[in-house]
């Protein structure tokens, strides 16, 4: 017989396996007849579930398309405590937030329907933002942390993550208006680049 933490585990990896499969069920829909035009009662049924279902995955339309950056913050602080002591707050942001980038290099055209979906739906775009911003105290108690004592994060940590997280979005807008023609990494590069001192 499993043991109560395997169960746990297995439910764990069913529970996110139909998580994933609402959310690109809410993603070709919302791609097919526009963010504001679906409900929820049309993505539980898009999916073949209940609304109740539904929500239990989701608390809203919304979550089902920007669900995916919950744990970006989380793996962005954790490869930004992970980078050498000796390298400078500024490239060590700009290596950590290579992790933000792994989605849009392990499947190019998924990341750029739904960057461009976010871009164009004003409601999804303010929540996108909102989710980075919840994501700023972790980067600057990790950007802290790397000096090795118990310093709190400093008004300048709090600036540094900030103009990192803007040089991410304006590099996501100039690739997404290239059709993802332009490379992510380097234009990232270019945004860190220009605010270098």
């Amino acid at each position: 017989m499993p043991s109560a933490e395997t169960r746990t585990s297995i439910r764990n990896i069913a529970r996110s396996a139909v998580r994933a499969e609402l959310a690109r069920t809410a993603f070709d829909l919302f791609r097919r007849e526009g963010y504001e035009n679906v409900t929820v009662n049309d993505l539980a049924a898009a999916a073949g579930v209940s609304r109740s279902t539904f929500l239990r995955y989701f608390g809203s339309k919304e979550e089902a398309v920007l669900g995916v950056f919950d744990t970006h913050g989380e793996h962005v602080a954790a490869a930004l405590s992970a980078r050498p002591a000796a390298e400078n707050d500024w490239t060590a942001l700009r290596r950590a937030l290579d992790t933000a980038l792994e989605h849009y290099r392990q499947d190019p055209d998924s990341a750029l329907a739904m960057t461009r979906l976010v871009k164009e739906t004003p409601a999804l775009c303010a929540s996108r933002l909102g989710k980075q911003s919840g994501w700023r105290p972790a980067l600057a108690g990790a950007l802290a942390d790397r000096t090795g004592s118990a310093e709190q994060p400093t008004l300048t940590h709090a600036v540094r993550v900030a103009a990192a997280l803007d040089c991410l979005n304006v590099a996501l807008d100039h690739w997404t208006d290239s059709d993802g023609r332009l490379d992510l990494p380097s234009l990232l590069d270019e945004a860190f680049a220009a605010l270098e001192c």
